[in-house]
């Protein structure tokens, strides 16, 4: 119990219930089923993207491609709608092409990462730079509207299960198979291991460069996913949809109490952090205040939570070495 009470979920989760809560007051429509429902559909791309990132982080590394990665495979998707529209096939072709396209592009990230140690926010503002030029250069910047796209796919853009949009039931799942992954697989024990001490996880054995080149694959593979996922929300593509994105994950993910230096982090904490920011910007909407506060927002959060995990680790450095010294 005194374990929970100190818990960053349970400070984030009773940040998100008084948020919940003022809104509520502030707004009627607020806690509507509708709106909840609004606010976890529209959040399913962050929420995807954001547990692969916890991944990453968990490990001490960072990905900054992310947003150019899922929206290449948004333009992927297109062509591959566009070839097979007549198929009917078409769903499984993209089901299929999707996670793969961006399982090999989180590759790269991975082996530049883990064989040439370049420091993954270099290595990773390199592939951006690279994915995103290639995007734009194949697509000219051009939308493709939802015309495009084969009936299958927007039938399935609609599917919902028990009443919940197949995009939330998609999140949701993401989040449970992960979390799953972290506590009950070992390649998941290796990432919490290499992330709280590396230098430990090397000496009993461990592979760093095998769970660096896995977590970076993954990030790609839900990177493909989340293209799915948007592709669906906004039934178009969009090559330019992304821009800035990237800061939106880290935002969630550290927000959630995952340490930006490595070594900690959660999905129960990671969803509540997609869940804080997606209530901030609904409740921007309802206010009727300009969503570009969102971006000043996000910043201040970023600042705010690295600032505080740093003061955190500091002064638990500080009582660890007196504690040394007087022993």
């Amino acid at each position: 119990m005194a374990n929970l009470f100190k818990s960053k979920e349970l400070g984030i989760g009773m940040i998100v219930l008084l948020l919940v809560v003022a809104l509520s007051i502030a707004n009627p429509v607020f806690l509507t089923g509708e709106n909840i429902m609004d606010i976890l559909k529209a959040n399913s791309v962050l929420g995807i993207l954001a547990v692969g990132m916890t991944l990453i982080i968990i490990t001490g590394g960072i990905d900054v491609s992310v947003a150019a990665v899922t929206a290449a495979v948004t333009v992927v998707i297109g062509k591959v709608a566009v070839a097979m529209q007549a198929s009917s096939f078409s769903l499984i072709a993209i089901f299929v092409v999707a996670p793969i396209a961006g399982a090999l592009m989180g590759l790269i990230n991975g082996l530049l990462v883990s064989k040439t140690k370049i420091p993954p926010i270099v290595a990773t503002l390199g592939t951006m730079s690279i994915i995103s030029g290639a995007t734009l250069f194949i697509t000219n910047g051009a939308y493709m509207n939802s015309s495009a796209l084969p009936a299958s796919f927007i039938s399935f853009a609609n599917l919902k299960i028990a009443g919940v949009s197949i995009l939330i039931v998609i999140f949701l799942a993401t989040v449970i198979f992960t979390w799953f992954v972290l506590k009950y697989l070992s390649i998941g024990r290796s990432v919490l291991s290499i992330g709280g001490n590396p230098v430990s996880a090397v000496r009993v054995g461990m592979n760093v460069s095998n769970v660096q080149i896995f977590v970076y694959t993954y990030m790609g593979f839900l990177a493909g996913i989340a293209a799915i996922v948007q592709t669906a929300y906004t039934k178009g593509v969009d090559p330019n949809g992304f821009n800035g994105f990237e800061l939106t994950v880290i935002a969630a993910v550290v927000l959630g109490g995952a340490n930006i230096l490595g070594g900690s982090g959660s999905m129960l904490g990671t969803f509540l952090g997609v869940l804080l920011l997606g209530i901030m910007q609904n409740g921007l909407i309802l206010a009727h205040i300009n969503t570009f506060w969102q971006e000043i927002i996000t910043g201040a959060i970023i600042l705010l939570a690295v600032s505080y995990d740093m003061i955190k680790r500091r002064r638990e450095e500080m009582k660890l070495a007196k504690v040394e010294v007087d022993g």
